[in-house]
C-alpha cells in the first residue's frame, strides 16, 4: 500500500480547501482499504503471549517511530510522522509535501499545537486540540499504546490474533484497531501497519522504523 502525500491546510485557505481535501482524503482512504489478515479467537496461549509482550515493553517508555500517517476528518490529511515519546512527554510531528510541519508536543498536563496558526495553540488535552483545530479525531493517549500493539490498561478490550500469536485485531474504547503487518524480527515484535477505525474516524499508521533509548 502506498499513501500519497497530502498537506494539512493553512488557515487562510481552510474554507476553500475543506471540501476538496475531504473528498481527496476519503478517496485515498478507500484506495488504502486494509486487506484483512486471518484472525483467530483469543486462546489462553495467545493471551499469555500478549501478556508477555506487554510485560517486556512495560519498562520501555522512551521510543521513536517514523511512519506515514493518514487521518480522516473535516481537515484531516496525511504526511510523514516522527513520534518521540519520553515517559509522559511527547513530540508528534507531521511533515507535509510542501515542507510545512504540524507539531503536537506536551506531557500529561498540557499540549501545544504548532503549524496551524501563526501562534501556537495550548490546551490540556492533545485529542481535544486536534479535534477543535483540525476537525480530526485522533485518540492520542490510546494510540500511544495501540501503536506498540498493547492494550490500554484498565479499559475492557477484545482481541483476536494472527500468525505467531501476534494481535490481528483489538477492540477497545469504541475503536477497532487492525494490525496488518509486524516487525516480527524484533524482540519483542512491534507493529508495522496499524489501522484504527471508529465509524467515520480513521487513523492509519504505516510504520517504517522503531528505535528505543
Amino acid at each position: 500500500m502506498q499513501i500519497r502525500s497530502m498537506d494539512f491546510p493553512e488557515r487562510s485557505a481552510m474554507r476553500t480547501l475543506r471540501l476538496l481535501l475531504s473528498v481527496a482524503l476519503v478517496s485515498m482512504l478507500a484506495a488504502c482499504a486494509p486487506m484483512r489478515v486471518k484472525q483467530n479467537a483469543a486462546t489462553p496461549e495467545a493471551l499469555a503471549a500478549q501478556d508477555a509482550r506487554e510485560a517486556a515493553l512495560a519498562g520501555k517508555s522512551r521510543w521513536t517511530l517514523e511512519a506515514r500517517i493518514a487521518v480522516s476528518g473535516a481537515n484531516g490529511g496525511s504526511g510523514d510522522l516522527t513520534w518521540r515519546q519520553d515517559g509522559d512527554a511527547y513530540s508528534f510531528s507531521v511533515r507535509g509535501a510542501n515542507g510545512r510541519t504540524l507539531r503536537l508536543s506536551g506531557d500529561a498536563d498540557h499540549a501545544v499545537l504548532e503549524g496551524v496558526d501563526a501562534q501556537a495553540e495550548v490546551g490540556r488535552d492533545p485529542q481535544t486540540l486536534l479535534r477543535e483545530r483540525l476537525g480530526a479525531e485522533v485518540p492520542f493517549a490510546a494510540l500511544r499504546r495501540w501503536a506498540l500493539g498493547l492494550r490500554v490498561a484498565g479499559d475492557p478490550a477484545q482481541m483476536q490474533f494472527g500468525e505467531k500469536e501476534l494481535p490481528a485485531q483489538l477492540v477497545q474504547g469504541g475503536w477497532t484497531v487492525e494490525y496488518l503487518d509486524w516487525f516480527d524480527d524484533l524482540s519483542p515484535p512491534l507493529p508495522k501497519k496499524v489501522f484504527a477505525t471508529r465509524g467515520k474516524d480513521k487513523v492509519r499508521l504505516v510504520i517504517q522504523s522503531w528505535s528505543f533509548d
